[in-house]
């Protein structure tokens, strides 16, 4: 018996489950690797191996070479950081890509992710208003795409700047993405009918804009 995953036992007993999948792993690492950190972190580290060498072929007051004591190396061991975050990105994405999960069910949409914490998020087509598709260099270059979504309740605030942001929910890298985006704009439409549609008092069948969804309260 397959053993439910911990994004799948959020969903309640009784929703039906329509599409479930997870990021194409190699789109997903090559992204993890050629970000925009890799430029900053390749010129970081060429400025301080360069002022490396160049210290330690630097000759002291008799003629011979000093070389560079054991604090430089630790100072530089701090300095070359954002190397180290860079490479701990990468190293840490074969992780992350182990917790990311996506499941569509009738009611919403459910994203599991997360590196050092695992993060289960869900969000009912009844917030979405806004549903795009999203195809950068690599996931063209693999066949894949994201379905990227907004809408209501979806605003972080920043206690430190006092500004709020508007924050999407992306299913990344999957190679249904047109067939995804279908589905959500198809369920986000009924769901919204069904809620709204005014008419017969909301009886066992909504007879508004023949939606599918019929006996929901």
């Amino acid at each position: 018996m397959a053993t439910r995953s911990d994004l799948e036992s959020m969903v309640s007993q009784g929703e039906q489950v329509l599409w479930r999948g997870k990021p194409q792993k190699k789109c997903f690492i090559f992204e993890c690797i050629f970000n925009p950190m890799l430029f900053f972190a390749l010129i970081w580290a060429a400025f301080d191996i360069g002022f490396i060498v160049m210290m330690n072929k630097a000759p002291d007051d008799n003629g011979s070479g000093n070389g560079i004591g054991g604090f430089i190396f630790v100072f530089f061991a701090f300095h070359l950081m954002p190397v180290w975050i860079y490479l701990s990105g990468v190293l840490l994405s074969f992780r992350k890509y182990r917790n990311t999960e996506y499941i569509i069910t009738d009611r919403g949409v459910y994203i599991s992710g997360g590196v050092f914490t695992y993060n289960c998020q869900m969000k009912p087509f009844a917030e979405l208003s806004n549903v795009n598709i999203h195809r950068g260099i690599f996931d063209q270059m693999f066949g894949v795409g994201d379905v990227v979504m907004s809408g209501t309740n979806f605003m972080t605030y920043n206690n430190s700047t006092n500004n709020s942001s508007l924050r999407g929910l992306t299913i990344s890298d999957i190679s249904e993405y047109q067939e995804v985006f279908s589905m959500i704009k198809q369920l986000q439409t009924d769901v919204y009918a069904d809620t709204m549609y005014p008419n017969d008092l909301r009886p066992a069948e909504n007879h508004g804009y023949q939606t599918r969804y019929k006996g929901r309260m």
